[in-house]
């Protein structure tokens, strides 16, 4: 059964054998037998049964348990049809924007060989360049009923006139009908990078954006969209989408399962966010969490997060509350012990900024967490408030510096990972402007 079974399929295919559809679209036979014509597929095949019987042909029947697909909404068995479908041909040659012959699978391969994209973490260019080495042509057609429709339009179809039409509108005349399949999600997504910035025109945003620096998503679709965008951009465009893909693991549950309806084990954002704040979310997600790596992901760890925003309120609390008199612009010099304190974290953030930079995001996070609970808050304010209370009015006044000094550069370090909670304590400082953190200097050698 050619044109039921995969493997049949391949058989025939290095036989040429012909394939003959006995299966429609409404899982009804299609067959110029009488009884069999029309009937469901489960009914033809009891008759099919019976027929053996009756023969003497059948020689047992026992239970065998095998895989079915089965369709998500409906349970029902799907059945494998051949259709005529839209396809890309991958090997077919073609000139490049240098004028040198190419085909799609050698350029996407090129892009990552050549270093055009670096892929994050390095590991999964193995498994990119593995795709890309087995590729085969990619069917385009897809029998759903969203998406674009593919913009191809038939007159006198199944007729030996048939006449076919390729173009965003309907050609003049009449009988002309547009092909009713949609393309493939990944057809449609793999034209993101540059079909949102006026492309097939060479606008300014796409003179300017195009390519991007860096593109992130999850290792399960590297080829499924990273690889066609790599594909859509160097064939109409003859350049890369982005320079770099940082690929993210899977966010499983407490126990390391994929989160699923079935299991109802997922996580309601929403929710989350209500219950212990977009922040400790966020947090949670980072820390402990490297690129290409799966996360387990429960409360217990949101919740630890919570903590830690109420950490950062409760320290920047006591910090302002105790630098209300001081005059920004008084030139009393810190002492050399709380320049040190100063002198270290500015050491850690060069660390930071390294790890940002070079994409290590979980130990950039985890080293600002670590240093604002424990060292900052257990350490540097405990033994600040001997000077803070004391009658010494310049260790008084270098001690405030230092902390506030302390409190800002640590709110701009982790204002990527925790932006709210950053913000809404940042709007309290005393500064000399009105900047949101958002736009304000990075914190590496800053002295204000």
């Amino acid at each position: 059964t050619p044109a039921h079974s995969m493997v049949d399929y391949e058989m025939s295919e290095r036989h040429g054998l012909p394939i003959r559809q006995v299966i429609n679209e409404y899982a009804r036979m299609e067959v110029k037998d009488e009884e069999l014509n029309g009937k469901k597929t489960l009914e033809a095949r009891e008759i099919i049964v019976k027929r053996l019987e009756d023969a003497g042909l059948l020689e047992k029947v026992e239970e065998v348990e095998q895989n079915i697909s089965k369709a998500e909404r409906t349970n029902g068995i799907i059945e494998p049809l051949p259709k005529l479908q839209w396809w890309i041909d991958v090997r077919k040659e073609f000139k490049d924007e240098d004028g040198k012959t190419t085909t799609l699978k050698q350029q996407m391969k090129k892009f990552v060989e050549d270093g055009s994209i670096e892929i994050l973490p390095d590991r999964f260019k193995k498994v990119y360049f593995h795709w890309i080495d087995n590729l085969r042509d990619w069917c385009i057609s897809r029998q759903i009923w969203y998406g674009h429709q593919i913009p191809v339009w038939y007159k006198n179809p199944d007729e030996e006139n048939e006449e076919i039409f390729v173009g965003l509108e309907k050609p003049e005349g009449d009988g002309w009908i547009q092909d009713e399949d949609t393309l493939d999600t990944w057809f449609s997504s793999g034209l993101w990078t540059f079909s949102t910035l006026g492309w097939p025109e060479k606008t300014d945003d796409l003179l300017t954006y195009h390519p991007t620096d860096l593109l992130e998503t999850g290792y399960d679709i590297l080829f499924f969209w990273v690889a066609r965008m790599i594909l859509m951009s160097g064939y109409l465009l003859g350049e890369v989408p982005f320079k770099t893909v940082y690929l993210h693991g899977l966010v499983r549950d407490a126990q390391g399962r994929k989160m699923s309806k079935s299991l109802n084990n997922g996580i309601d954002p929403v929710e989350i966010n209500n219950k212990y704040g977009a922040d400790a979310f966020r947090m949670a997600m980072i820390v402990g969490v490297g690129p290409g790596s799966d996360s387990n992901l429960g409360e217990d760890k949101i919740r630890a997060y919570k903590k830690f925003s109420n950490k950062m309120w409760n320290a920047s609390r006591f910090v302002l509350e105790n630098t209300l008199d001081l005059d920004l612009k008084d030139e009393t010099p810190i002492s050399k012990d709380d320049q040190k304190n100063i002198d270290e974290l500015d050491e850690i953030l060069r660390d930071v900024t390294s790890d940002l930079e070079n994409y290590r995001l979980y130990l950039a996070s985890e080293k600002m967490y670590h240093y604002f609970w424990h060292t900052f808050a257990d350490k540097i304010i405990e033994e600040s408030k001997e000077a803070l209370n004391g009658e010494d009015i310049e260790k008084r006044i270098s001690a405030q510096k230092m902390l506030l000094d302390i409190l800002k550069k640590n709110l701009k370090a982790l204002h990527p990972f925790m932006p709210f909670v950053t913000e809404e304590i940042w709007s309290e400082v005393p500064k000399d402007d009105d900047l949101p953190l958002l736009v304000s200097a990075w914190p590496t050698g800053d002295k204000k």
